[in-house]
């Protein structure tokens, strides 16, 4: 089937847009629904935009539209990206959230309470990398930043936008962040090898980042410090998971790795039963299969609107605007940051972009890595400061239920790292050529 330039063959993506987008802007900003933006259906959403993709080119009959739809569900990373996300989530739920409060109340009681700001960013990115979920860190570590804060003179947005920051940054990293395994399957590269890249980006922003923590702290009284039990027993399992990530390990043996390790000692040291685990695995499971879902629905969308001519319309208009590989990592960070915006969740972006974006890494001669890291990276900069994203509106959920008000105007000024990921990522493509 000849291929054509057909900007028309985009609609289905600007209908789940303005539904998605329009319906989240209603329902959270006029009807003042808490967390409107995630109360809307995203899987009716695509099913819109697959039925507009399918009512247009009547040059192909239906018939080979579904057969087009299931070529592009069939592609190998799409079935690795869903087994992936599947086994994290089992992963996750063996795990439990116990863990992550044992590796953030062990740090506080070991560094002075001065620095207890740079603890909790420090932890949360630790426990991000390992849990490969931002919002999965926010919600259990805001409420330690929360007793940091009450304990201490630091501020409430100060504590929890560290922990966010540091949320962010596993995200952008960790080896079962659902964002890093949709690039580095949709670009078809080795896990190990878009980290490198990544850290490389990430590293200096997150220092940068330590330091100016450790500037505020130096300049604020401090009043007491936070005490808790905790477990270090049960940081094994995340060690593991990111010691075996680091050293390239295929990243089923990664997860089966933490799985094991994580059910074996939940169950000697008596914190589960075994009929507990087994309903956490399942509930972790669960918890991915709407993300799933989406991953399908996004590779059967894709590929009607690249048969019909959508993507090389869109890459005719990119050409004229980036010129040279410079100008295409750009693009692409730009492509991506412009899908989360409208999308408020990073991990859609990146299998709405992947295929664009891999289409532009062969036409800007950009190595499969580094589109992949691109990616990620400019997705977790755009969804760490969006006032409507899920990251944003959790950590203020969870300071509401503890009794204080803060509102995302009150986090945004002391998001530092997003905005020096913004930096590093920007010097990072001038310089590497």
């Amino acid at each position: 089937m000849k291929r054509k330039v057909n900007p028309v063959a985009l609609l289905p993506i600007f209908v789940f847009l303005a539904l998605y987008l329009g319906l989240g802007i209603v329902f959270e900003y006029i009807m003042k629904i808490p967390m409107g933006f995630y109360n809307i259906p995203i899987i009716v959403a695509f099913l819109v935009a697959i039925l507009t993709a399918c009512l247009q080119n009547r040059e192909v009959s239906f018939d080979e539209k579904l057969e087009i739809m299931a070529q592009g569900m069939a592609d190998k990373n799409i079935i690795t990206m869903l087994l992936i996300f599947l086994t994290a989530g089992v992963f996750v739920g063996v795990v439990g959230r116990d863990s992550a409060e044992s590796v953030a109340y062990f740090m506080l009681q070991l560094i002075p309470a001065r620095f207890a700001v740079i603890v909790l960013f420090i932890v949360a990115c630790f426990v991000s990398v390992a849990m490969g979920t931002s919002v999965g860190t926010i919600t259990l570590i805001t409420p330690i930043a929360v007793a940091v804060a009450d304990a201490s003179g630091f501020s409430v947005p100060l504590c929890v936008a560290v922990v966010m920051g540091g949320s962010m940054f596993g995200d952008n990293l960790s080896f079962i962040s659902d964002t890093t395994i949709a690039a580095c399957n949709g670009q078809g590269c080795a896990m190990k090898d878009k980290f490198r890249q990544n850290f490389r980006i990430a590293f200096p922003a997150a220092v940068v980042t330590v330091i100016i923590i450790g500037v505020l702290s130096m300049n604020t009284n401090i009043n007491g410090s936070v005490h808790h039990n905790y477990n270090l027993v049960q940081i094994i399992p995340y060690v593991l998971v990111l010691m075996g990530g680091i050293i390239g390990w295929n990243v089923f043996l990664v997860l089966l790795t933490g799985i094991v390790s994580g059910a074996v000692i939940m169950l000697v040291t008596g914190q589960t039963s075994a009929v507990e685990l087994v309903t956490n695995m399942g509930n972790g499971v669960s918890g991915m299969f709407e993300t799933c879902i989406v991953a399908v629905l996004v590779a059967a969308l894709c590929a009607l609107i690249r048969v019909y001519g959508g993507f090389d319309a869109l890459l005719h208009g990119i050409h004229h605007v980036f010129k040279g590989k410079q100008g295409g990592q750009l693009g692409m960070g730009i492509l991506v940051g412009a899908m989360d915006i409208a999308t408020a969740n990073n991990t859609v972006a990146i299998v709405m972009a992947n295929p664009i974006a891999k289409e532009m890494a062969q036409t800007y001669e950009i190595t499969p890595k580094k589109t992949a890291s691109l990616l990620d990276t400019f997705s977790c900069i755009t969804q760490g400061i969006l006032p409507y994203g899920a990251q944003m509106l959790v950590a203020i959920s969870a300071v509401t239920e503890l009794g204080k008000s803060i509102s995302a105007f009150d986090i945004i000024p002391y998001m530092f790292y997003p905005f020096f990921l913004l930096v590093s990522s920007l010097i990072w493509i001038g310089v590497k050529r």
